[in-house]
């Protein structure tokens, strides 16, 4: 196999999907084909299966893919080795959720484009339940989110900085002036909410499970921005952490609830894989976080 195939197999295993394939590897689909089916030749066995226009990794192609991961990481690490063994130089992919990214990444990453110009940084839009498997398989050289701090085998978790969940609403919203909100009070409450497998709002909806109260809708968008508008029209009562909306606090656009339930903090986690090899620009990156999120080091 030549590591051209493998680079295809790699892309079109995350893509399964020719065209699509096609583009990222910067060649005609045709050719994707050709590779796949030398690859497949070569190795006796079928490694994606083709239904219709659906594209799925056979039980094999998911055995190979680990590999292939592995192989062109090495490679990749061994050319960024070989540009300088101290100077942060190469590509950089971070997984982040938008919330972590706009307001507690920005200004480190400020920073570091300031200090380390030859670092290429690349952002994928991630939760943890995508940002996991996107580590394990390296796709992303580091991750930051907003979660409870977890343990994994393959992985480092480290906390860098507490984040308070609010609750929003318009300041002229009924629960506004309430001295003491709890979670039966949002029974009757249309809750404006990030998607499912949100850290946030899990750990919201498994508060009021516990409580057992059901609230009267539930509106789910993809976007902090957008939560923080609707709240603002009076639209519900918003879930998001502290940092996401303090300049709408501070302005008066929206209120946090004087909230008396549960606990509702969580941290601003930074992850990579154990077994990654550290490279300038992780260190570099790291140093930074650490300096400008710690609050015993800031």
């Amino acid at each position: 196999m030549e590591l051209r195939q493998l680079e295809i197999f790699r892309i079109l295993a995350r893509e399964l999907n020719f065209t699509r394939a096609a583009t990222r590897a910067h060649c005609v689909q045709s050719n994707v084909t050709v590779q796949i089916r030398s690859m497949e030749r070569e190795l006796g066995v079928a490694l994606f299966d083709r239904l219709g226009k659906q594209v799925r990794l056979t039980p094999q192609g998911q055995r190979l893919l680990p590999y292939a991961e592995k192989i062109l990481y090495l490679l990749e690490e061994a050319a960024t080795v070989t540009i300088g063994e101290h100077v942060p130089a190469g590509p950089f992919v971070i997984g982040s959720p938008e919330s972590v990214l706009t307001h507690r990444l920005l200004p480190v990453l400020h920073s570091f484009r300031q200090i380390y110009p030859g670092v290429d940084l690349a952002f994928r839009a991630s939760g943890t339940t995508e940002l996991i498997p996107q580590l394990e398989q390296g796709e992303v050289d580091l991750g930051l989110v907003i979660d409870e701090t977890f343990q994994h085998n393959h992985l480092e978790v480290e906390t860098l900085c507490q984040e308070s969940l609010k609750l929003l609403v318009r300041p002229d919203h009924p629960l506004a002036s309430v001295k003491r909100c709890d979670a039966s009070m949002l029974k009757d409450q249309t809750l404006l909410l990030t998607d499912v497998g949100c850290a946030y709002r899990s750990k919201l909806e498994r508060v009021l499970a516990r409580r057992n109260v059901t609230p009267k809708a539930i509106m789910e968008f993809t976007g902090v921005e957008t939560i923080k508008q609707c709240a603002a029209l009076g639209m519900g009562v918003a879930c998001l952490p502290g940092i996401v909306a303090a300049s709408e606090i501070e302005s008066g656009r929206l209120t946090a609830l004087a909230w008396s339930g549960p606990n509702l903090n969580m941290q601003t986690l930074v992850v990579w894989h154990k077994d990654k090899w550290m490279s300038p620009a992780m260190k570099a990156l790291l140093a930074l976080l650490r300096n400008q999120l710690r609050p015993d080091t800031a």
